[in-house]
């Protein structure tokens, strides 16, 4: 069973007398376990229903027919979060300190999450009743964190001796028509060097079904597990990127594709100089920071000319301090093409320690105290991913409480062109 959260007006979901709290039962005579249920079971052009609502305890059940275009206009509550087998040490849930978003404490591992959102899962919680599902549903692109291809190694690093083996657990989906999105979260002396090797040869050998892969340096907040994991230093990331490149470069060779990246920040952490927009291929892994530079130029690029009203305008950019190096080349096209000079205002993290370098992460607090030093702005940009949907920081301070601080507009943006649409007000 599941419940309806929201209908919209006129639409076949109202018609049918469904409303927030009606709780839906069966589709077809399956029981509902969640929104991948009603999304499948739905998806025909006739089918029965039964729903109760709980007020009254009246169950009814209707026949549904409507064009497969048309949709029903329900939206039913989220899944409770499957919780994570493992124990990596560098979990960010054990790296976070007191006061964070409660959600941040919890340990999802996902596969429902996986495939609606892209958040990466490694697949060791399953049941074989997660299994069947994901094959009848055809829960396909999977973003699945690999680790490391050897099973010993995987299940140190996921601190999980019952891990199963990956490559024969991926065969399985992959015969049933499925394609995967990877990633390795590299620690070094752990699975860098011969181990990333040696993985990424194995994933290329699985197959065209394993779409891409990234290499993602371990990074560690002041209150993560210092004595059992480290960061990767300069050299070890260049050693990375060399293993990297090598495995695009055969790809390119053999499939025309880049398939391997690494993130932007095992270039930063490298000293190196990031791959051209075009050796990201469709920027597929660009939300698990794996050319989210580049992809920022496209859209600049893309959408800077349209921008009207903003020349001689001074407009301040918050951002993480591992992006302040790189946004300048973002956003001195920008100016070039609004007339509007663009200050960054890069913000030191005061939650996490000065490791947490990403913006995503900065808290409100922080955020508050630098704008303080935005001088004569007219505006600033906040980046749109430090804010939730309920519009709280990581440490939950509500943006409107920043905003009402602030001694100038401020505007949540994650593209900069989207939040310059609309000149600000004479």
């Amino acid at each position: 069973m599941i419940r309806v959260t929201g209908v919209e007006p006129g639409s076949i979901g109202a018609e049918l007398g469904l409303e927030p709290g009606v709780e839906l039962m069966t589709v077809g005579g399956r029981e509902l376990e969640d929104f991948l249920d009603w999304e499948y079971l739905t998806a025909d052009e006739q089918f029965t229903l039964v729903y109760r609502k709980p007020a009254t305890g009246e169950e009814f059940e209707v026949e549904v027919e409507r064009p497969v275009e048309e949709h029903l206009g329900v939206a039913v509550e989220p899944p409770r979060i499957r919780r994570c087998a493992n124990r990596c040490d560098f979990c960010f849930v054990d790296g976070n300190p007191e006061g964070v978003r409660q959600v941040l404490y919890i340990r999802d591992d996902d596969y429902r999450l996986s495939f609606r959102y892209g958040n990466f899962a490694t697949l060791t919680n399953l049941k074989q009743h997660d299994t069947d599902r994901i094959i009848e549903y055809r829960l396909s692109p999977l973003y699945v964190s690999v680790h490391a291809t050897d099973p010993v190694i995987r299940r140190w690093v996921l601190r999980n001796p019952q891990a199963p083996e990956v490559i024969p657990q991926l065969r399985h989906f992959a015969d049933h028509g499925l394609e995967f999105h990877t990633q390795i979260v590299m620690a070094p002396g752990v699975n860098d060097g011969d181990v990333l090797r040696q993985s990424l040869d194995d994933l290329w050998h699985f197959g065209p079904e394993i779409l891409s892969v990234s290499v993602v340096p371990v990074g560690l907040t002041e209150f993560s597990k210092h004595s059992l994991v480290r960061e990767p230093d300069d050299v070890e990331c260049r050693r990375a990127v060399e293993i990297v490149e090598a495995a695009s470069a055969r790809a390119r060779c053999e499939r025309g594709t880049a398939w391997a990246f690494g993130a932007d920040e095992l270039y930063v952490r490298a000293n190196l100089e990031l791959p051209h927009a075009d050796n990201y291929d469709g920027f597929d892994q660009v939300e698990n920071g794996v050319g989210s530079v580049r992809w920022l130029q496209q859209q600049v690029r893309h959408g800077a000319a349209g921008l009207a009203g903003w020349q001689g305008r001074r407009i301040a950019g918050i951002t993480g301090t591992s992006r302040a190096a790189l946004m300048p080349m973002v956003l001195e096209p920008l100016a070039a093409a609004t007339g509007a000079r663009f200050d960054l205002l890069p913000v030191e993290n005061d939650l996490f320690g000065p490791r947490v370098t990403t913006a995503g992460l900065l808290p409100g607090s922080a955020i508050r105290e630098a704008l303080a030093n935005a001088g004569d702005a007219d505006l600033a940009l906040l980046p749109g991913e430090c804010v939730n949907d309920d519009g709280l920081f990581i440490d939950s301070m509500p943006f409107a409480e920043v905003a009402a601080a602030a001694a100038l507009p401020l505007r949540l943006s994650k593209t900069f062109v989207d939040a310059l649409t609309e000149p600000l007000a004479a």
